[in-house]
């Protein structure tokens, strides 16, 4: 067995509450095929990706590696859903604790994550295990700020050398 399946065992047993009936391993198996050379997992945890808390159907596991946050997701027949979100395109995390369950909400660049069904006891233990990481992780990208000053130019002169056009700038 990998260590991603081992390591969702471990969360399954220590939060019981939490809505994930079945297919963890192949879930699992989708995360690792996914790992890169020289990633570790720091944390593991399943839950239902999507925004209802009734359906019971889209259960996924969620990875926190030392790079990145991996999701997986075992279609029944043939195929699978991944997600990935690195340090630069995580925004914010959100957590609510309803009667049942608790829900995670990550919110990236492009898109928001919700991991509903969670047992509200492991809510804070995810909360800290992802945002400690990503904080961490995301003071090695450093702010535009500190690129300018590094470099001795001010912000304007920075934005102009980026690869995409302002807004003002298209006819």
């Amino acid at each position: 067995m990998g260590e991603v399946y081992e390591k969702v065992k471990e969360f399954k047993k220590k939060y019981p509450g939490t809505v994930t009936w079945w297919r963890l391993k192949k879930h699992s198996e989708v995360v690792e095929k996914h790992m890169n050379p020289g990633e570790k997992i720091l944390y593991a945890f399943a839950g239902q990706k999507n925004a209802c808390f009734y359906d019971l159907w889209s259960t996924s596991v969620v990875v926190l590696s030392n790079k990145r946050i991996l999701i997986g997701r075992k279609r029944m027949l043939w195929g699978y859903m991944f997600t990935t979100i690195t340090p630069d395109m995580f925004n914010d995390l959100e957590v609510y604790q309803g009667i049942i369950w608790g829900t995670i909400t990550i919110d990236t660049v492009k898109e928001e994550v919700v991991l509903t069904n969670l047992s509200k006891r492991s809510l804070p233990e995810i909360e800290t295990a992802i945002t400690e990481f990503m904080m961490e992780e995301k003071k090695k990208y450093g702010s535009h700020e500190e690129h300018c000053k590094k470099n001795k130019k001010s912000y304007d002169e920075y934005v102009k050398e980026m690869p995409y056009k302002k807004y003002d700038d298209v006819e």
